[in-house]
């Protein structure tokens, strides 16, 4: 598939606890980030055959973001976004990814904090 196909796989409102911050007692409480991903796939051999195996699994894309950022530790969103990024490409051959991670705590008189990253595959 090239990067230039419109299909798309999303999840949008991933919701986890994490260590997150740069202040010493940010680093001893956990922090909700909700994650929205985009990820570029070719969804046709799925939707022709009704076939889970050829699909992007969301299921275990998501677990396996939230299993990494509950078990890390992070200073920045910006560190989140890209490795979870990472990861994403690494371990389910995406081509592209758009990540957007928010910190709805980090600015106490704003709704939310938030990095947005696109990303392309290497390989």
């Amino acid at each position: 598939m090239s990067v230039q196909s419109k299909d798309r796989v999303l999840i949008e409102g991933l919701t986890t606890l994490a260590t997150i911050g740069v202040y010493e007692w940010e680093k001893t409480i956990k922090q909700k980030l909700i994650l929205d991903l985009e990820m570029a796939w070719d969804n046709q051999p799925a939707g022709e055959n009704d076939d889970v195996a050829l699909c992007l699994d969301y299921f275990k894309v998501s677990q396996a973001v939230t299993n990494f950022i509950t078990s890390t530790a992070f200073e920045l969103i910006e560190g989140v976004a890209e490795r979870v990024a990472q990861l994403i490409i690494q371990q389910f051959a995406v081509k592209w990814i758009k990540v957007k991670v928010s910190k709805p705590s980090a600015i106490a008189n704003a709704t939310n904090v938030a990095v947005v990253i696109e990303r392309t595959s290497r390989f």
